[in-house]
């Protein structure tokens, strides 16, 4: 018995097999590749003139104008109570920022390697060399070498320029929908004007917030309507590497709130803030490079699922865990003289107990939530199986094995062929065959 079936998604991917990247050919190749190249090349040039700049910096303590993490007057004193050195500050802090730009320049190189005859390869390795470069080097040079304040200022306007239409044509290269081109122009041209000093610093904020509302409506519509099946892997790859990174930046930004931890480096805990914030903001990058080099994604609707279920239930779990240490220290109060100890041991038992009961009840309800029909066919699946073990009939068997692949794959067609029956004294020879050997 087979059966032979084609799917609606599958015959759309079928379809889809002409719409590939938006590929450069002719004149513009000719004048855009290597215009590209000689940016790249010139930005990772001002880069390695700023790594030695950086790691002075970093080893001085700062009188006026100080740099990005930069030990200042202020802070020196609780600096050196912690324990910490100036040179080692500077060596631990100026190696992590040289591997995070390292990760943004070696991504957008082997992008360039892979697409350079694609509009998005080129805006994507571009985008990726300039903003991690100028996002780290740009005061540092400019500090230093006041000459090069024009040039260096160009390279911030085109990352930024190069992010604005990086988010209205991934991740095709093509603009969808229509109005998406005449927005991106408009958006550049505010970039260029918010930098300006005339700019009125209260309009920063709407803009920002415009422009993100603009890109997601604009990302919703090309991802409903305009991509394929593989486009769509894609999208869901960027979008949670910068879901996770944004998630990650902002408990980070929201632990220092709420411990009223000071900005400025002073301790070991500094360090480790920074690095995980270099780690989480290193998601960025890589996921665009995996979604647009990689032609063939792997299963993110694993990840995005393993993400939702555990993410919700770690929160849950702490939720609970700190609620039952309040509660039971309350309770315990007069009773135990070490009530801290017990109720950390009981919240511990308790939370133990529920980690499998919640995870399977979590897992249940991002099923039914965001995968529907995944959890349906699996429900439809299982009462097929549960109706095959009472079922005799062949004819009723075949009716049920046909409903169930409708409901559950949703094929255009469904053809089924049963072998014929053989003749009794063929099978009975059969038999008697493998009887003797």
């Amino acid at each position: 018995m087979s059966i032979s079936s084609v799917t609606e998604q599958e015959k759309q991917g079928q379809q889809a097999t002409t719409r590939t990247e938006a590929v450069l050919t002719g004149r513009w190749l000719i004048l855009l590749r290597p215009a590209c190249i000689g940016i790249i090349v010139l930005t990772i040039a001002l880069w390695f003139v700023a790594i030695p700049i950086r790691y002075q910096e970093l080893g001085t303590v700062c009188s006026s104008v100080c740099g990005d993490q930069q030990i200042n007057q202020q802070s020196i004193a609780q600096f050196r109570a912690s324990g910490l050195t100036l040179s080692f500050y500077s060596a631990y802090v100026g190696t992590l920022e040289v591997f995070f730009v390292l990760a943004f320049v070696v991504i957008a190189l082997f992008i360039l390697w892979k697409k350079s005859d694609t509009r998005i390869g080129l805006l994507t390795a571009l985008f990726l060399t300039t903003f991690g470069v100028m996002n780290n080097a740009a005061t540092a040079l400019t500090n230093t070498f006041p000459v090069l304040f024009v040039p260096v200022g160009l390279l911030e306007l085109i990352s930024w320029a190069c992010l604005g239409v990086f988010l209205f044509v991934f991740p095709d290269g093509r603009f969808s929908p229509r109005w998406t081109p005449m927005v991106a122009l408009v958006c550049i041209f505010l970039f260029l004007l918010s930098n300006a000093p005339f700019f009125p610093p209260a309009l920063v904020l709407p803009f920002l917030l415009g422009f993100v509302l603009l890109t997601l409506a604009a990302q919703m519509y090309r991802y409903r309507i305009v991509s394929t099946p593989a486009q769509r892997q894609q999208a869901k790859w960027v979008v949670l590497g910068i879901t996770t990174a944004l998630l990650g930046i902002g408990g980070l930004a929201t632990l220092v709130n709420v411990l009223s931890l000071p900005q400025y480096p002073t301790g070991y805990f500094s360090l480790f803030g920074d690095t995980m914030w270099y780690v989480f903001e290193l998601l960025i990058p890589l996921s665009i490079g995996f979604a647009i080099v990689r032609s063939k994604l792997w299963d993110i609707d694993v990840v995005i699922n393993r993400v939702l279920v555990y993410g919700s239930l770690t929160a849950l779990l702490a939720l609970i865990y700190f609620a039952l240490i309040f509660a039971l220290q309350t309770l315990f109060q007069g009773i135990f003289h070490q009530n801290n100890a017990a109720a950390i041991v009981i919240s511990t038992l308790a939370i133990a107990a529920l980690f499998q009961p919640l995870r399977h009840r979590i897992q249940r309800i991002i099923d039914r939530r965001f995968y529907r029909r995944k959890y349906d066919a699996a429900k439809i699946v299982e009462a097929f199986s549960a109706t095959l073990r009472n079922e005799v009939d062949l004819q009723q068997v075949r009716e049920h094995l046909l409903t169930v692949v409708q409901d559950t794959m949703q094929p255009a067609h469904v053809s089924l062929w049963l072998r014929e029956p053989q003749p009794a004294a063929k099978r009975q020879r059969v038999n008697t065959h493998e009887a003797q050997q």
